[in-house]
This record gives C-alpha cells, structure tokens and sequence, in this order.
C-alpha cells in the first residue's frame, strides 16, 4: 500500500547535489520535512551548490528544510542534527544514507588518510546516524532507512581494481542488512537502492574522463524517482532488500527511460559498478 511522504520527516547525509539533493526535492514536493549534513557552506569551482542552495531548492519544491552545516564522521553533529530536527519537525520518520566518498586507486596507492576518509564517511556515517535516529524512528508509524548502496557482488573484477572503494560501498550493505535484521523485528524497514547505470554527478564528473562518463549517465533524478518508491511503499514489504532503480521502476509500471539519459537516448549507458 502506497502513502505520501506529506509531513514526514527525513535526516539525509549529503544533499547538498546530486542524487541525495534529487530525492530531496523529489520527496519536497510532497510536502516532506527534510533535514540535510553537510559539509559544502561555501561555494567550491569542483561542486555545484552548498547546502544553502540546497535547502533553498527544497523549500521551492514545496518542503521544509533544515541545513545543517558539519561533517558526518564527526559525532557531535549527528547529535546536534537530530536534536534539531526533532526541536524542528517533531520526530524522525525516515533517515535517508547518502553521505559517500569515491576513490577508484588501487592498494598501493591509496593513502592512509583516503582510506580512513572512505570507511569513517560511507561505512562508520550510515551505521552511526541510523544508530542516532532510532529512538526517532521507533516512535514513528511506518519508519525507514534508505541506503544507497549496492548489491554485494563477490565478482573478483570489483576487488582486483579498487578493493578499498568496495569494501566501504558494501560495508554499508551490510549495515543495512544489518538494521533490516535488527530494528526490522521492532518495525523499521532498511532498504539499499543502487544505480543500474553510470548517474551523472560531480563525482563522477571530477574523476579522470569524467565528461565521456557523464554522457553516458542518467540523471539523478532516476535515482530519486527510485527512492520515491520506496519511501512511500507501507509497512516492510522492502525490509531488507538491495534494489537496482531502474528494475524497480519498471516493476512499478515504468516504461520511458530515455528522459533520464543525459542524451535523451535509452541507448549508449555504462552500467554502474558492482551490477
């Protein structure tokens, strides 16, 4: 059974661009209260838009957003975030994982500190804001978590070039599953949702040959319509499963795929990583 996220209340890592600022605006224009992380305050020539501009995005589309400004590995903003969004919106219905850091090196070259920087924001920055959230979350009707995160494949191709990126994209699978197992008993439903192609954002575009990926990428909003689906699907039905957006969609009666594409063609995408 469907619902609308009117007057829920969501705690997202990141959003300020990208995928997180599309479901955002996506479940914004239901009339959701949505609370951002981040760490953009000032403009950056790499990244387009600050959590500013992000909040402000959201309102236009018809929510109420809360910007706060702080890094999702550091504890007292986390605490600070659900603080004030309890003070704000009155509770925590759902908590949106989408904080992540890329980098493709390999073993040898990856330093220390990118190493700590990839697990500390995607692995130990989902399971420590969930864990934040869920005396929130058991209090609300129908709570969830929203990972973005993919399917754990055991293909040795996703170890051999990047082993350090896989193991913190699917720490926070395991994560997930994790709170699916656990906090499913008590009525939360934890739910992955992945990109079955190549999604056109900065981190992708700021990588080496990013603008021949970027052509080949769907927009966010794929991802974002995706996460819809989810959210406003009732009860657990979803609890512990690792979606790809593109299937769902289809699932849900979906057929015109070439709006997404940064080309206006179904044709020509690169398949994400991991699928």
């Amino acid at each position: 059974m469907a619902t609308t996220l009117a007057g829920k209340t969501i705690l997202m890592s990141g959003g300020s661009r990208g995928i997180g600022l599309a479901i955002a605006e996506r479940a914004a224009r239901d009339g959701a209260n949505i609370t951002l992380i981040a760490k953009t305050d000032q403009p950056d020539p790499r990244l387009a838009g600050t959590i500013h501009t992000a909040a402000e995005a959201i309102e236009q589309a018809g929510g109420r957003a809360l910007a706060v400004v702080g890094d999702i590995r550091d504890d007292a903003t986390i605490a600070e975030a659900v603080e004030r969004t309890v003070g704000e919106f009155g509770g925590i219905d759902i908590v949106v994982n989408n904080a992540s850091v890329l980098n493709l090196s390999g073993t040898a070259q990856l330093e220390p500190k990118r190493y700590d920087l990839m697990q500390d924001v995607n692995v130990r920055g989902t399971f420590m804001l969930t864990r934040a959230a869920i005396p929130h979350l058991l209090a609300s009707p129908d709570p969830k978590v929203l990972t973005l995160s993919p399917p754990i494949n055991l293909d040795p191709r996703w170890f051999a070039g990047h082993p350090a990126y896989t193991m913190a994209k699917y720490g926070m699978t395991l994560a997930a599953t994790g709170f699916a197992h656990e906090l499913g008993q008590k009525g939360v439903s934890s739910t992955c949702l992945w990109p079955a192609t190549l999604v056109a954002t900065d981190a992708i575009g700021n990588l080496p040959g990013g603008d021949q990926m970027v052509a080949a990428s769907r927009r966010p909003d794929i991802v974002a319509d995706a996460a819809y689906e989810v959210l406003t699907t009732g009860g657990q039905a979803l609890n512990g499963r690792t979606l790809i957006d593109e299937e769902l969609l289809r699932e849900r009666g979906a057929t015109d795929f070439a709006v997404y594409s940064m080309t206006g063609r179904d044709e020509g995408l690169a398949p994400d990583l991991f699928l």
